[in-house]
């Protein structure tokens, strides 16, 4: 038993899944979904059903009164408006930073002075290969936003209490919000240091 620590290579090869064949199944926009057949560790068969996914960031915007910028918007799949951080996809051969800084602007209208990557997250491990990189920034000063179009969504700002309120009551069920907010806490009571960089 390794607890949480990452194994050293090979060690896991008793729980490791290999490609025997694959299928596509949907080539969309930007998902593109697979049906793959895969040798388990007793030499069985089994079928994983997947979606390749190209990445994103998450941006967890820090006002200088200590409020936090938000949004609103309405999720499709969900049916329902959700709170969340700012995000956006990771476009093919951009620089993860740069993706940040992007999507902050477009989004909300804000530009940082600085930032610090916290960490990445994936969001959904059993059926998708999307990662979520955490940035922080501050030093915030509001421009003019530009939302892609056909993308609707609401800014505002609240509190470090109020969005751990919304966590605990159920209003904040985004999963990236979620470990934001695990981040932002963990952050802001000195467990965990980031390193800032204009």
């Amino acid at each position: 038993m390794h607890g949480i620590d990452r194994p050293a290579p090979g060690d896991d090869s008793h729980l490791v899944e290999r490609k025997v064949s694959s299928q596509e199944i949907l080539k969309g926009h930007f998902l593109h979904a697979f049906r793959d057949t895969v040798e388990l560790p007793d030499q069985t068969q089994a079928t994983r059903e997947y979606v390749i996914h190209p990445g994103a960031v998450m941006i967890i915007p820090m006002l200088d009164d200590g409020r936090l910028v938000i949004e609103r918007q309405y999720r499709y799949p969900m049916q329902a408006v959700m709170i969340e951080f700012p995000a956006g996809k990771i476009d093919p051969g951009e620089d993860r930073l740069e993706c940040a800084r992007r999507e902050l602007l477009e989004e909300t209208g804000y530009v940082a002075a600085e930032w610090a990557r916290a960490g990445v997250l994936h969001p959904v491990i059993s059926y998708s290969t999307e990662f979520i990189e955490i940035w922080f920034a501050r030093g915030l000063t509001l421009t003019t936003r530009s939302l892609d179009e056909g993308e609707f969504l609401e800014v505002s700002t609240t509190t470090f209490d109020e969005l751990m309120d919304g966590c605990r009551s159920g209003a904040v069920t985004d999963s990236k919000t979620l470990i934001g907010a695990m981040w932002l806490q963990n952050v802001l009571s000195s467990q965990w240091k980031l390193d800032w960089r204009s």
